[in-house]
């Protein structure tokens, strides 16, 4: 089975996103995908963005698993919409984008998610790149305090030194993955992969659905 580890839901115009899963079906379809992990980063509370992945799922619940997304500028509201999204929602992990906040990855106002997320056992997907907020070695740092969640390091840093930064923590940490969304951004960005993949560290994410065609030479 083929598992697309990153998809957005929700609308965003000026990066192809769209909110329709017959779409995200038809390029999922195209390249073999046989289910697509998502979420909605667009709510700075969480809860209208995983309602949307909800209703989202529901149309086609055997090809999508969501991620409860939350962000830490809302706090009150960590805890309890991560419950809810898990619990009622039935969501299978976690979604976090640090460029929407002040707060660099390793941050004690992201330790709520982190806990929770060791708690369940659960992954904290994170966009990791070149913003002050999102180095993968920030996110390592917080991987080495919470040894029971897991850490996936979305995008794998991107552009280096982050990538370079992401390879070195997903051999270091045993509880630390690498996610390779988007690397039509940055040619060459596999070249470090085969190392993180003996370890059994490196999951596969493909660029948004509405862009697949124009990326497949990428």
């Amino acid at each position: 089975m083929i598992i697309d580890f990153h998809g957005h839901v929700g609308r965003w115009d000026s990066l192809d996103m769209v909110d329709d899963p017959a779409e995200m079906l038809r390029a999922m379809d195209a390249v073999g995908i046989d289910k697509s992990c998502v979420f909605n980063i667009f709510h700075p509370d969480g809860q209208p963005g995983n309602d949307q992945t909800a209703a989202f799922i529901a149309r086609h619940p055997d090809r999508f698993i969501g991620f409860a997304y939350v962000c830490p500028t809302c706090p009150d509201t960590v805890r309890p919409e991560l419950e809810r999204a898990i619990d009622e929602l039935g969501f299978r992990a976690i979604k976090i984008y640090p460029p929407y906040t002040p707060f660099p990855l390793d941050d004690s106002a992201w330790d709520p998610i982190y806990s929770f997320a060791a708690e369940r056992g659960l992954a904290v997907l994170a966009h990791t790149g070149g913003e002050p907020t999102a180095a993968p070695a920030q996110f390592g740092r917080a991987a080495a305090r919470f040894p029971n969640a897991r850490f996936v390091a979305g995008h794998s840093g991107n552009t280096e030194p982050y990538r370079s930064q992401a390879i070195a923590a997903a051999q270091r940490l045993p509880n630390y993955f690498l996610e390779t969304c988007s690397t039509f951004r940055t040619p060459g960005q596999g070249r470090g992969r085969p190392r993180a993949l003996r370890l059994g560290h490196a999951l596969d994410g493909p660029p948004p659905p509405a862009r697949q065609d124009h990326h497949r030479g990428h």
